[in-house]
């Protein structure tokens, strides 16, 4: 053999992703540490997450500029040794993009629709949900009644969701 002869080079070529591919991995995961430091205080509570990577985030979100830059990196850099998955469903659920969630929301508006239709569901939820605010509940019923026929903004309308979901998510924090 010459120092010329071309050289098979594929049985010392690593296996493994190529740098693009890490690269673009560890954008993701970037990505993912900024949604986490985009997230409130209770909602970052339910993400399951090791102390150390929680404690980077809730430090992130108290720095400005080149300091939360340099933050969302080293993220990033923890990110790489924890399974994404389970981040990814909770951040899923929260922007309600998950089938779960979609489905709780329907459940939800279809106990709003009932609750228009029929006033005896507040007995229902009074039933099944002891601590709910029924006197709140009878008042923007009839306000979003009125505001159906008056074709006016569905402002109660939407808050009898907003109090319904709050009802559905404490009975399933017990």
């Amino acid at each position: 053999m010459t120092d010329h002869d071309p050289i098979d080079l594929q049985d010392d070529v690593p296996e493994g992703p190529s740098k693009t591919r890490r690269k673009k991995d560890s954008d993701a995961l970037q990505r993912l540490g900024a949604e986490l430091v985009a997230l409130s205080a209770d909602r970052l509570k339910k993400v399951p997450l090791p102390d150390n990577l929680r404690d980077a985030v809730r430090d992130c979100q108290r720095f400005k500029m080149e300091a939360r830059r340099r933050q969302l990196q080293y993220i990033g850099k923890l990110m790489r040794h924890i399974d994404p998955e389970p981040i990814q469903a909770m951040l899923d659920v929260f922007n309600g993009v998950s089938a779960e969630e979609i489905a709780r929301q329907h459940r939800i508006e279809r106990q709003r629709d009932r609750l228009l239709e029929d006033e005896a569901m507040l007995f229902e939820l009074a039933e099944q949900h002891p601590g709910a605010d029924l006197q709140r509940l009878r008042v923007l019923r009839r306000n979003a009644l009125k505001e159906r026929e008056t074709q006016k903004p569905p402002r109660a309308y939407r808050e009898i969701f907003r109090i319904l979901r709050e009802i559905d998510e404490s009975t399933n924090d017990e």
